[in-house]
């Protein structure tokens, strides 16, 4: 029911990917909004037209998948209360709560900022090799991978951090599986080279052991530890852990590009030490009042050295956490739902079969179960049920 709190509260949610498609549903279904009966206004800004379900990428890489099956027409999302603004957005002002994109500017009651990060080109890396965090990376890496006959193929973290941290290992096993399919593992030098000092860190050394063993028996040559310096036609430069540089030949390249927080934000004063946004960890509460971040635009500290990881699981449960906290407010109560970092991502291994990372992230209390089909299906009913669910 409508009342003089809530009566047309307007959120701007920044950010049509996974955390903001996600926040604004749920908001729009605790407002209470219907076709024809708007409690409450709700305005997405995004400059892409489609959403691109990223998970999926990995699997574009080895021609598992097309770019129209992982991407859905994001103007399908405005129903309800729910209105779409297309274009770049221009500035941000998170004292008044103003988005100026298209050169008209935007007030709202609560803003919610799930912009992810900016990408940025890495050593000139987009000459030699293939972005795999875009459609047209992942699709111009597979159209090289068909016509390859073996030689030297590195998947590479060009810097950290990056989101989506199982995709740069689940990327170099289905690379794996697709050359064995194809007779050409034994003639491919398979390797991955990354600046991290083991395979996903902040999951603990028991997990970060399982991954590097899953590689090693799989023949993928694992380099921790490799930040990457320079880049030319067929060759990589990195600085090894002793400071030392090494140089790799390379055949194909597959890579992650540099991840920054966007500037608009940055240029907001929103950005702390970090260099992303910084929130309260339970409730995702910026510095500004009534201003919220979600998603890998956050940085949130787990441990000493650790953040909690940039992946689209955690920005849907901090979406839900962040909608329940507004509507409250709207009608006047006091917000009580918390964040608890509790999920799980699925790393696909290939020839049907996949492993499952979860548990815990702010008590560090997770696990690795084995290989198993199961997993693998559950990685593919995420991306449907994502389209079938927000779309």
């Amino acid at each position: 029911m409508e009342t003089e709190n809530n009566k047309g509260k307007t959120v701007l949610v920044l950010g049509g990917g996974i955390g903001g498609v996600r926040v604004a549903r749920e908001l729009n279904k605790l407002i209470g909004n219907e076709n024809g009966i708007t409690l409450g206004k709700i305005l997405i800004f995004e400059k892409e037209k489609t959403n691109l379900f990223a998970p999926s990428l990995t699997k574009m890489m080895v021609g598992e998948r097309e770019t129209a099956q992982i991407q859905d027409d994001l103007s399908k999302v405005a129903l309800g209360g729910i209105e779409v603004v297309s274009g770049e957005i221009e500035s941000v002002d998170p004292n008044t709560i103003t988005v100026k994109s298209g050169g008209q500017t935007y007030t709202g009651d609560y803003m919610v900022v799930s912009l992810g990060t900016e990408q940025h080109d890495a050593n000139n890396l987009s000459s030699f090799g293939h972005n795999f965090y875009t459609a047209d990376g992942a699709a111009s890496f597979y159209k090289q991978l068909k016509n390859f006959k073996g030689g030297k193929l590195a998947v590479v973290v060009s810097s950290l951090p990056h989101k989506s941290p199982v995709a740069p290992y689940e990327a170099a096993m289905l690379v794996d599986q697709y050359l064995r399919d194809r007779n050409l593992r034994d003639k491919t030098e398979l390797s991955l080279y990354s600046p991290e000092k083991a395979p996903m860190p902040f999951a603990g050394d028991a997990v970060s052991g399982d991954v590097r063993s899953i590689m090693q028996k799989r023949g993928i040559s694992y380099f921790p530890q490799h930040q990457l310096t320079g880049a030319s036609d067929g060759q990589l430069t990195f600085t090894n852990e002793k400071g030392e540089a090494v140089e790799v030949k390379t055949d194909l390249l597959a890579y992650t590009p540099d991840h920054r927080c966007p500037a608009v934000i940055s240029k907001s004063g929103m950005c702390g030490e970090s260099g992303w946004v910084e929130v309260n960890p339970e409730t995702l509460e910026t510095s500004f009042a009534k201003v919220y971040a979600i998603g890998d635009i956050t940085s949130i500290k787990t441990g000493d050295e650790e953040h909690l990881p940039k992946a689209g699981v955690f920005a849907q449960y901090q979406a839900l956490t962040v909608a329940h906290n507004i509507v409250r407010q709207m009608h006047g109560k006091q917000p009580d739902k918390i964040f608890t970092a509790e999920g799980k991502y699925i790393m696909d291994q290939g020839n049907g079969k996949a492993t499952r990372v979860g548990g815990n992230f702010y008590s560090s209390s997770l696990d690795i179960k084995e290989s198993s089909a199961i997993n693998h299906w559950v990685k593919i009913l995420q991306e449907k049920s994502w389209f079938a669910g927000h779309f």
